[in-house]
C-alpha cells in the first residue's frame, strides 16, 4: 500500500501554529513512507470562508516549503460529485429526508435535556410512514442513517484503541436545506476518491471520526488510518490563541524568524527522537514516525524557539540567511545600495541577533545615517578626553587605500593609535563605535568600520568631533 496522507486546512483565518505542525507531521510521514501529499482546502462554509484566508493559507505553506504532491483541491468545486453519492445513498436507503421543522427539533432537545439525556436526533423521519406522508419537493435536509447498534472501534496511530457505540452519534445531517453538503460528508467523500491511507489531524476532530468511518463503510470505501495529534498549549497551561502573541505563521516570518527554525521547533512539540533537539529537514524526513509522537499536550515555549532560529541563523548558510533577511531590509526600506551586501550583514550580526528582525534593524547605521547620538553612549565615551585618539585614528583611516580596505587593515589603523597614544584598546575603541554607529554597542569596531565604508566613516568621526567641541564649549 502506498501512504498517502493530507492535510485540509479550512479557510477562514491564517495557518496557525497548530495547523501547521499538523500539516508539518502529515508531510513527514508521506516522505518518510516515499508516499503522496495532498493539499485540500475545506472551503464549505461559504460565509466565513475568504480568498484572503486561502492565499495566508498557501503562503505560509510556500514560506515553510511544505510542498504538496496533488493539489490544491478545493471542496467547493466537488459539490456536484457529493450531490451524486448523497442522491445514490437515498436510493440504498442509507440517507434520508429529514422534514422535522425548527421548532419540533428544538422542543425535542429541550425535552432530552430535562430527562438529563444527550441531545440528539430522535430518527423520527427514518421510518417509511413518515417519508410517504411529504413530497420531495417539501424543504428537508438529508441525514446518514447511522446504525443503532454496536460501535465504532478504530486504533489510534497515537492514542491507541478508541471505541465510540452507535447510540452516542445521531444521524447527522449531510446535506443542508439549501442543497449544499456538509463538512463531515465531505471529508469522507473526498478521502475516498482521493484515496487517503492516512488521516492525520488535531485531537479536536476525535468526536468527527467516528461518524466519518460509518460513513464510508456505508459506501462501501476503505477506512483509512487515523492519528490524532495533542493539542498545543500556550506558556500558561492555556490552549493556544491570539492573547499568546504570534499564532499565524506568517507572523513569525514578519518576526524574524528562519522556516527551519519554526519547522525544527514544531516538529518537537509532541515528537522526540532521543535528546536530539536539532534536526534538520533531511534527519525529520528519515527519522519521524507516528509511534514515537506523544499523547500529552505540548506547551509552547518563545524562548526555546528563539534559541533554535539564532542556532539557525549562525549554522545556516549565510546567502541563504542573507535572502531570508532581503524582505526584512526591504521592509526597513533600506537602499541597498548604500551598504555591505546583505551576507556581510548576516556574518557580521549572527552571533549578536536572535531574528532577522532584529538583524535588520541593527544594521541601519550600515545605510543609512543617524541624527543624533544616543545621548547615554556619547556622554560617557564622546568626551573632550577622545578628541586626540578620534583625530589621529581617523588620520590613520583616511591613509588606507582602496586596495587596502579591509577589516585587518582597518584593525592594525584602531591598535597602532593606541600604541602610539599609549592607551587601551577601550579608550580609542569605544570613542570609535560611538561615532561611526551611534550607539554605544555594535560587532567588533574593525568589521564595523569595514562595512560602513571609508567614506561615511570619515565623515562620522567628524560629527564626533564636532559634537565633544560644542559640548566641551557648553561647559565652558
Amino acid at each position: 500500500m502506498k501512504v498517502k496522507t493530507r492535510f485540509a486546512p479550512s479557510p477562514t483565518g491564517f495557518l496557525h501554529v497548530g495547523g501547521a505542525r499538523t500539516a508539518l507531521y502529515s508531510w513527514l510521514y508521506a516522505r518518510h513512507a516515499k508516499g503522496t501529499f495532498v493539499l485540500r482546502i475545506e472551503d464549505t462554509d461559504l460565509e466565513r470562508s475568504t480568498p484572503e484566508a486561502i492565499e495566508a493559507i498557501m503562503d505560509g505553506m510556500n514560506w515553510l516549503d511544505l510542498s504538496w504532491d496533488e493539489g490544491p483541491f478545493f471542496q467547493t468545486k466537488r459539490f456536484d460529485r457529493y450531490n451524486q453519492v448523497i442522491d445514490t445513498m437515498l436510493e440504498k436507503g442509507t440517507a434520508y429526508r429529514c422534514y422535522c421543522s425548527k421548532e419540533r427539533l428544538d422542543e425535542m432537545r429541550e425535552a432530552q435535556m430535562a430527562r438529563g439525556e444527550k441531545a440528539r436526533y430522535d430518527g423520527h423521519c427514518r421510518c417509511d410512514s413518515v417519508q410517504k406522508q411529504h413530497s420531495h419537493t417539501e424543504p428537508h435536509v438529508v441525514r446518514f442513517a447511522n446504525p443503532i447498534d454496536g460501535a465504532v472501534i478504530f486504533n489510534d496511530l497515537i492514542r491507541g484503541p478508541i471505541e465510540i457505540g452507535n447510540k452516542e452519534l445521531d444521524d447527522l445531517i449531510i446535506r443542508r436545506t439549501d442543497g449544499s453538503p456538509t463538512y463531515n460528508f465531505c471529508v469522507v467523500v473526498d478521502d475516498w476518491d482521493m484515496e487517503i491511507t492516512h488521516v492525520i489531524r488535531g485531537e479536536d476532530h476525535i468526536n468527527n471520526t467516528p461518524r466519518q468511518i460509518n460513513i464510508l463503510k456505508a459506501l462501501g470505501a476503505p477506512v483509512p488510518a487515523y492519528a490524532h495529534v495533542s493539542m498545543i498549549l500556550g506558556d500558561d497551561g492555556q490552549k493556544l490563541s491570539k492573547r499568546h502573541g504570534a499564532v499565524g505563521v506568517m507572523q513569525y516570518r514578519d518576526d524574524g524568524y528562519l522556516p527551519e527554525a519554526l519547522l525544527n521547533y514544531l516538529v518537537r512539540l509532541g515528537w522526540s527522537h532521543g535528546d536530539q533537539e536539532i534536526f534538520s529537514i533531511e534527519e525529520m524526513e528519515n527519522l519521524f514516525t507516528l509511534e514515537a509522537v506523544s499523547r500529552s499536550a505540548s506547551a509552547f515555549n518563545t524562548d526555546k524557539l528563539l534559541w533554535l532560529n539564532h542556532h539557525y541563523i549562525n549554522h545556516l548558510d549565510a546567502d541563504y540567511v542573507a535572502q531570508h533577511l532581503m524582505w526584512h531590509m526591504n521592509q526597513h526600506g533600506y537602499n541597498l545600495d548604500n551598504g555591505p551586501d546583505l551576507i556581510t550583514i548576516v556574518k557580521l550580526f549572527a552571533e549578536r541577533c536572535k531574528t532577522l528582525k532584529e538583524m535588520a534593524e541593527s544594521a541601519r547605521y550600515c545605510y543609512e545615517d543617524f541624527a543624533e547620538f544616543d545621548e547615554d553612549a556619547a556622554k560617557k565615551h564622546l568626551r573632550p578626553v577622545a578628541s586626540q585618539p578620534l583625530e589621529a585614528v581617523k588620520a590613520k583611516i583616511a591613509a588606507i587605500s582602496d586596495v587596502s580596505w579591509d577589516v585587518e587593515t582597518i584593525h592594525h589603523a584602531i591598535q597602532s593609535t593606541a600604541d602610539e597614544l599609549e592607551i587601551g584598546m577601550g579608550k580609542i575603541g569605544m570613542p570609535l563605535r560611538v561615532a561611526v554607529t551611534g550607539i554605544g554597542q555594535s560587532p567588533s569596531v574593525d568589521a564595523t568600520v569595514h562595512a560602513i565604508g571609508q567614506k561615511r566613516t570619515l565623515a562620522r568621526i567628524d560629527k564626533a568631533l564636532a559634537y565633544i567641541k560644542a559640548r566641551e564649549q557648553a561647559v565652558g
